[in-house]
């Protein structure tokens, strides 16, 4: 047994004080009348005997009854599982989860609640002079302190449903870091949440030595839940008056079929689409939207299902840009190409912009969706810099070589984008062999592709390297030759053609696949922004160039919430910082003084939305020997705490024993009667004194 207050122990020398009481006391006497003498030793010997025992006895009482009082204040207990240095001030870590599966209901209310509830019982078994950390989704600063229990009750009634979620190993981490800094402290954590699956990849925990983790888990239901998970547009490039098409995937996250699911699609306010699905239990199911009448300018999406009774994540937000124009930059050896101009003067959608090798403007790179590079013989380093650049950041770029080019110079330049390079001139008439109908370029062009199509005509080409980057040829000549290849590199795309646009090689610019392969090229180009980002996941949001100055500040508003973020320029982009500032989902303008730059959609981490949790079993297998996991049952978790970490608690024990004893006394002094009556011949003439 030990003692959480040892020194209280001194106050065992007020045991003397009922021991003089004891020997001190004075007592009264009486006369008492006898006839005769003789049987006066006996009396006396008989009433001594039993006044005797009956004070000692009182003694006794009085005694042990003070014993266990002190011994009560001195707090006895057995050591527990976690007690080493009990006596030392304590400081506990208790994360609160109050993330958006914490909203639901179960029998004491909502999951929150009973966390709030089972946090303010952690800290009431520990002593007033122990500290407490009280931590949450949010990983706030403010929350990066050691509390008095009534600071960390106060903040334990502020917490409110958070966007964030973390996983326990990100948690555990960030609890020690402060707990860290606290030396010689006795350091314990406290874990309280419903512990989805999503909050653990299944791994053992890292845990520091000397920290003691406890799992405090709360019962939950598991509710049908479906949810919309992600959505993306099948058009890359969005014109005015065009119909879209748009997928939507749905997961459903319960064990039973969901059917008859209502969704409705809602562009700038206005009911786009309407269908009702059926999902099985666990799937997800790709469904697609179609609509149209879309104006130029940012588009707010919006996609609504009805599903209860979880319902955080029933909204899905995306946004995008339908262009009035599409900007296309022509690079030319000064000389502008009639066939690429003619192709983008067809159609008003493409506004053409003919530029020198020599007179490329490098900022302005980032505006151009497609860039096409034709009839240059050599590409300057300065020029191969920048376009790698510019593909690395989702730029498309397609090279039609020089009739003469300098191979090793297009060499070094393509090389360096993973794309194939101009070997050698090989002649032969030829013609092109196959399409592959496979590659998004070719989607939607053909209604039905006939058996003997008319390909392109070939006199002369160039040879093209073998690659090491991903190869999608969109034609190839007999033996597997490429004719045009595109290759991925970076976020971008780049296309190269084994011949020039020039008609001593090849018929390819007369020929009717020419224009509608160029358009299909430009509109499967360009670097938009994504239709959404996720809340907690998206910290760093990579947009367009935006220039500002210290009096231009770009704003994220949402109705009248407003966030400055933290902008970076680099060679090619805008980066924004947001970190944790937004904590509503929606659409939110990103705004220059008052101009709308652009709007960026943000929705919840759908990994709250799988309502699966781990059973006390699996946790104790995810935690180390010397933690646990505490079940949080009906009643307080109050002793449970005490028991794991202060070990078995004896001082209501000596309460209990001291007040047994002093009622012990009590019916000593009332019932015990040491005068017993004896039958004697008295003579009232004879005082006899005897005690009283």
């Amino acid at each position: 047994m030990h003692f959480l207050y040892p020194a209280f122990l001194f106050a065992l020398l007020s045991l003397a004080i009922p021991v003089l009481v004891h020997l001190f006391n004075f007592r009264r006497y009486q006369k008492v009348y006898f006839s005769n003498v003789q049987f006066l030793k006996e009396i006396q010997e008989q009433q001594s005997s039993r006044r005797n025992l009956k004070e000692r006895l009182i003694l006794a009482s009085r005694l042990l009854a003070l014993f266990f009082l002190v011994l009560a204040f001195t707090r006895p207990y057995i050591s527990g599982q976690h007690t080493a240095n009990a006596g030392t001030q304590r400081a506990i870590s208790v994360f609160l989860d109050n993330s958006y599966s914490m909203e639901t209901l179960n029998r004491e209310g909502s999951l929150l609640d009973e966390a709030k509830r089972r946090a303010k019982e952690i800290a009431s078994a520990y002593s007033m002079n122990d500290r407490f950390q009280l931590l949450t989704q949010d990983f706030e600063g403010k929350h990066q302190r050691l509390l008095t229990r009534e600071d960390f009750n106060d903040a334990v009634d502020a917490v409110k449903i958070s966007p964030q979620s973390r996983n326990l190993q990100q948690i555990i981490n960030r609890q020690q870091n402060l707990l860290g800094m606290q030396p010689g402290a006795n350091r314990t954590i406290y874990i309280v949440s419903d512990f989805q699956k999503n909050i653990t990849n299944d791994q053992p925990l890292k845990i520091d030595t000397g920290t003691h983790v406890n799992l405090i888990q709360l019962s939950a239901n598991t509710p049908a839940n479906v949810a919309v998970d992600s959505v993306w547009l099948l058009s890359a490039i969005h014109r005015p008056g065009e119909s879209e098409k748009m997928v939507v995937k749905l997961h459903n996250y319960a064990g039973e079929n969901s059917t008859k699911i209502p969704l409705k699609l809602l562009i700038n306010g206005e009911q786009k689409a309407l269908g009702g699905f059926v999902i099985n239990a666990r799937a997800t199911q790709n469904d697609t939207l179609a609509f149209s009448g879309l104006k130029p300018g940012w588009q707010r999406g919006e996609i609504t299902l009805q599903d209860n009774p979880v319902t955080f994540d029933n909204q899905f937000y995306f946004s995008f840009n339908v262009k009035q124009q599409m900007p296309v930059l022509l690079i030319n050896n000064g000389t502008a190409n009639l066939f690429l101009k003619a192709v983008f003067n067809t159609d008003q959608f493409f506004v053409p912009n003919n530029v020198p090798d020599g007179n490329v403007d490098y900022a302005g790179l980032s505006t151009y969706p497609l860039i096409v590079m034709s009839d240059v013989r050599a590409v300057s380093a300065g020029l191969s810099q920048q376009l790698k650049t510019y593909v690395s950041k989702g730029g498309t770029l397609a090279v039609f070589p020089a009739a003469d080019p300098d191979m090793v110079n297009y060499k070094s330049f393509l090389e360096q984008m993973g794309a194939a390079y101009p070997e050698k001139v090989i002649t032969g008439n030829e013609k092109v062999s196959a399409l592959n109908l496979q590659n998004p370029v070719f989607k939607n062009i053909f209604e039905d592709f006939p058996t003997n199509p008319d390909l392109p005509v070939v006199k002369k080409y160039f040879q093209l390297s073998t690659s090491s980057g991903s190869n999608e040829n969109l034609m190839q000549l007999p033996g597997g030759q490429a004719f045009w290849a595109g290759y991925s590199s970076g976020k971008g795309k780049v296309y190269v053609s084994a011949v020039p646009l020039n008609e001593d090689f090849s018929n390819l610019p007369h020929h009717a696949l020419f224009v509608p392969i160029m358009f299909r090229i430009a509109l499967l180009s360009g670097h938009d922004q994504p239709l959404f980002y996720s809340l907690g996941h998206d910290e760093t949001i990579e947009t367009t160039p935006i220039q500002t100055s210290e009096k231009q500040l770009l704003k994220l508003i949402k109705g009248n919430k407003s966030v400055i973020p933290d902008v970076r320029q680099q060679e090619g982009s805008t980066l924004l910082y947001v970190s944790d500032q937004l904590q509503e989902t929606g659409l939110y303008d990103l705004k220059k003084q008052d101009s709308i730059v652009s709007v960026m959609a943000f929705n919840d981490n759908r990994s709250e939305s799988d309502m699966t949790y781990y059973t006390p079993a699996e946790l104790d297998k995810i935690v180390p020997h010397e933690s646990g996991v505490i079940e949080a049952g009906k009643g307080s978790i109050k002793d449970a705490v005490s028991r794991t970490n202060l070990g078995v608690q004896l001082w209501k024990l000596c309460i209990i024993l001291s007040l047994i004893f002093l009622a012990a006394e009590i019916l000593l002094i009332r019932y015990y009667k040491a005068d017993k009556p004896v039958l004697l011949q008295t003579d009232e003439s004879t005082p006899i004194h005897t005690l009283g």
